[in-house]
């Protein structure tokens, strides 16, 4: 029993290193052999004009559309029940820029009630209960 326990040991190594006997032969490498890049040129055309101080570039405004249009193809070509939707709800009387003002915390987008404001406007307190007066 005792040399049967080294042949079982020595069995996997053998027929592991069995594979890389019968594997077929790759050619190694050439690190050598790189293919060179053709070295950069600076183009003849010399056209651009340096930008003058103090002004508005006209073309940054284009660029950055450029790249909207680019990232998301444009606006999207609403279906006839979304449009419905957008004119009930009011979309030709819509205030420009009301999305800047929607996060203000003065702009009161809902009314509340008396109560809520009365929670929202407390102060904070130390204390382990909670207590709001509302107004009556």
């Amino acid at each position: 029993m005792r040399k049967f326990i080294p042949t079982l040991l020595v069995l996997p190594a053998i027929a592991l290193g069995g594979c890389s006997l019968l594997a077929p032969k790759t050619k190694a490498l050439d690190e050598f052999a790189v293919a060179r890049n053709a070295p950069l040129v600076i183009p003849p055309d010399y056209s651009l004009t340096p930008p003058v101080a103090g002004t508005v570039s006209s073309t940054a405004e284009g660029a950055q559309a450029q790249a909207v249009e680019a990232l998301f193809g444009g606006p999207a070509p609403r279906s006839q029940t979304e449009s419905k939707m957008l004119d009930n709800a009011g979309r030709d009387r819509a205030v420009i820029g009301a999305r800047s003002v929607a996060g203000d915390p003065e702009t009161r987008v809902v009314d509340k009630g008396a109560e809520t404001q009365a929670i929202i406007a407390a102060p904070e307190a130390n204390s382990a209960e909670a207590t709001a007066q509302p107004p009556k």
